[in-house]
């Protein structure tokens, strides 16, 4: 593009602007060994030139501000800014949007309207800003959106370009940091299932990156995903996950690099490099750059405790209990991996904190609080024990009200539920917060304030504001986005799932799935040969929004895939070999069933990790953490004793079984796609074969068990023998099952596949050896 030369007057550089790339709606502004410059003759900005250099002046006063100068640090902008900010615009700068779907939806989580109508009844396009997020954005001056599902990538590109316009041209012209959840999973199973949309690279993810245990591969994906996100108009990226997985019954473990710390802090430090490190001509300074992605790492400091495996989004998953003292092991991959980089970054921007109440550990105000409101855990032992002063986040709104019964999705306020929504913002900013996640209204934290000026003063309350606007701007200062937050929507189109990043992607999958059993050298199975696939009974599910999925009977995988490789028959009598394609059991309740309570019990039952009717003989006959002073002020006692569970799916058990003896003898295999551990015995000893995937696409399975590709995964959390030693096991201690043995003498125990050979033995089973005491 030719450069605009330091002659022009503004009146021509607007009428330039308005002329040049009129299809993305931007225009580039060159310097000469300097910051090249993006923006929108719509929002009215101007270009000012100093001493041959050129600068936007973000708030129109004609003249060239400390924030305004590219050719200064982070930090000195950052400061410069909020200094000059008002306590209305950091309020709003505190705010963390709920998500934000493109386009909006009709109803539910991800509404929107357009001029008052929903999408299809509007004639609006897909990238347009809704009427709530030009009114979160100009009236309540958030400038943090988390963006789930998009159309296409061209669409969250133009999106991107309007939102940039419009708050381009609004009070001091800062930029809209966009965020997501893992969008880029193989099969689509991002948080609340809303994290995918549009054409991207798919990779393994939590478990499925781990079972690699391969860091470099992780660290290839940071850098491809960033690079994507960045053409997406994404610069924060709300991960890793780095909760220690040593509770085997956690709904989110599936997200978490397993059960060893060694192995998490590893992959967490190299999944952060990936993502925030700029090279070249892309880094502006100290590894930041206009390729870098923010990584909020979560969730501090670790959610994988969770008392019987029950999880933190509701009200019966508040508390994570250390029944083996063993806090210190969830915070190592935080202290050693994520606030300790290979990379120029240092350490990861920012850290968000999980729902739960971190039970019985504050040992200094003896409270008993969600992480958020905790000051022990945010203030003694975050920010000054292990001095990280970056951005601290909440979850997803742990300042609004809870439910009326606890299997409810609503607010979080665990263990502040008798304050009031705005009692609960002070006492987040008073614990070291500065970031409110899933709050789109400015309105509380500016109570919050006047609560603080009240106890503590005005100096005192603006200095605490102003720390955390610090903090916010730097992270939006680093990637570049003052300077250009655009994008040229050609360049999105060809870099988002291109073919070189799906083929990474893909090649992570396959070094993702794990041979568990290969009786007899079973597999490979080489030859075209004919192949019986069950239906699968599926049994209606709920989501987290409380969206319900009917029951239904089908082939669970697409047949058209499998005819690829082998001759497909749906007559076991014609078959050579039975595949039969199952997932990990589903807990149909979570952990509590409020029928269970209507009856007269405490609602709370066992989560099981087997396919059959399950009785908690062997659980803890006293809870560690109870009651809830709010909903259930009357249970003093949470525990499960005796209570009978079955499986949502516990009809994949009965179709491996009932295949088996339909093949009379004939070798069947499973392939089993787990969200966390389970039990084997139930079919294990009746099956030839086993490949376990943590979440990859067929064709990825298909090709190890056709030989395409040897089997390389490894284990990255133990597989146990039943269900007594889950029971018996401590939730905040890492390798502490009784591993199933199967009939070939092999123990499903952390570190643990198979090749064409044999057990794996290598380098990386060497250096993640768990050495036991």
């Amino acid at each position: 593009m030719k450069k605009i030369t330091t002659t022009l007057t503004l009146g021509v550089l607007a009428c330039f602007a308005v002329n040049a790339q009129q299809k993305d709606g931007f225009t580039l502004v060159e310097n000469n060994n300097g910051a090249t410059l993006g923006y929108s003759s719509a929002s009215g900005l101007k270009i000012l030139t100093i001493g041959g250099k050129k600068f936007k002046d973000l708030n129109k006063n004609g003249k060239l501000d400390r924030y305004e100068d590219w050719r200064l640090s982070a930090d000195e902008r950052a400061k410069d800014l909020a200094s000059k900010m008002s306590v209305e615009q950091i309020a709003g700068l505190m705010l963390y949007s709920r998500h934000q779907a493109m386009p909006a939806g009709i109803s539910g989580y991800n509404a929107g309207t357009y001029n008052g109508k929903v999408f299809p009844e509007s004639k609006a396009s897909a990238s347009d800003l809704t009427d709530q997020q030009k009114q979160f954005f100009k009236n309540d001056n958030l400038r943090h959106v988390l963006i789930t599902s998009v159309q296409t990538p061209e669409v969250a590109a133009i999106w991107n370009n309007n939102a940039q316009a419009f708050v381009e041209g609004i009070g001091m012209g800062i930029p809209a940091n966009n965020s997501t959840d893992p969008r880029n999973t193989a099969l689509v199973t991002s948080e609340f299932n809303a994290g995918a949309g549009g054409k991207i690279s798919l990779w393994p993810d939590g478990l499925g990156m781990a079972a690699t245990f391969d860091p470099k591969i992780v660290q290839q994906f940071g850098q491809i995903a960033a690079k994507e996100y960045r053409a997406l108009g994404i610069a924060t990226a709300l991960s890793p996950q780095i909760d220690l997985g040593s509770e085997p019954r956690w709904y989110r473990i599936a997200m978490t690099f397993g059960e060893s710390p060694l192995l998490t802090t590893d992959m967490g430090r190299a999944y952060i490099d990936g993502f925030q490190t700029s090279y070249g001509k892309h880094e502006i300074k100290d590894g930041w750059g206009y390729k870098s992605v923010n990584a909020m790492v979560k969730h501090w400091p670790s959610g994988g405790a969770e008392e019987g495996g029950r999880d933190g989004h509701w009200a019966y998953g508040k508390f994570a209990v250390y029944p083996g003292n063993n806090l210190q092991q969830h915070i190592d991959p935080f202290v050693n991996g994520a606030f300790k980089l290979n990379g120029k970054t240092g350490k990861a921007s920012a850290v968000m904190p999980y729902y739960t109440i971190t039970f019985d550990q504050d040992k200094k105000y003896n409270e008993n609080v969600a992480n958020g409101y905790s000051k022990y855990i945010i203030t003694d032992l975050l920010r000054d024990k292990y001095g990280y002063d970056g951005v601290v986040c909440t979850d997803w709104l742990v300042t609004g009200d809870e439910g009326k019964t606890p299997n409810l999705f609503a607010g979080k306020p665990w263990g502040a539920e008798a304050l009031s929504i705005a009692e609960r913002h002070y006492k987040v900013l008073m614990a070291g917060v500065d970031q409110f996640g899933g709050n789109n209204d400015k309105k509380p934290v500016l109570e919050a304030y006047q609560m603080g000026v009240k106890e503590y003063g005005e100096k005192f309350m603006r200095a605490r504001f102003e720390r955390s606007a610090v903090r916010l701007l730097k992270n939006i200062f680093r990637v570049g986005l003052f300077e250009n937050p655009y994008l040229n929507v050609a360049e999105t189109k060809a870099t988002v799932g291109n073919a070189e990043f799906m083929k990474a992607g893909y090649d992570a999958q396959l070094k993702s799935v794990i041979l568990l059993k290969n009786k007899a050298n079973i597999l490979p199975i080489k030859e075209k040969k004919t192949v019986y696939i069950p239906k699968i009974y599926s049994a209606p599910t709920k989501d987290w929004w409380g969206v319900y999925t009917p029951a239904r009977l089908d082939y669970p995988v697409n047949l058209a895939l499998v005819k690829k490789y082998y001759n497909v028959t749906d007559n076991p009598d014609q078959a050579d070999f039975a595949l039969v394609f199952v997932t990990s059991p589903q807990s149909a309740e979570g952990g509590y069933d409020i029928n269970n309570r209507n009856n007269g019990s405490n609602g709370y039952v066992p989560i099981s990790l087997q396919y059959g009717t399950y009785t908690a003989e062997y659980a803890r006959a006293k809870s560690i953490a109870a009651g809830d002073q709010v909903i259930d002020p009357t249970i003093k006692d949470r525990n499960y004793k005796g209570k009978t569970v079955t499986a949502a799916n516990t009809m994949d058990l009965r179709t491996i079984l009932d295949t088996k003896e339909m093949m009379k003898g004939k070798p069947v295999i499973v392939s089993v796609t787990a969200s966390k551990p389970m039990v084997f015995n139930e079919f294990e000893k009746v099956v030839n074969g086993i490949v376990l995937n943590f979440g990859v696409s067929t064709q990825a399975v298909l090709d190890i068990i056709s030989g395409s590709t040897e089997p390389s995964g490894l284990l990255p959390v133990q597989m146990p023998a039943d269900m007594k030693t889950v029971e018996e096991q401590k939730e905040d201690v890492p390798f502490d099952l009784v591993p199933h043995q199967d009939t070939e003498g092999n123990r499903y125990d952390f570190g643990y596949g198979l090749n064409w050979k044999g057990v794996i033995k290598d380098a990386r089973t060497a250096q993640y050896k768990v050495v036991k005491p």
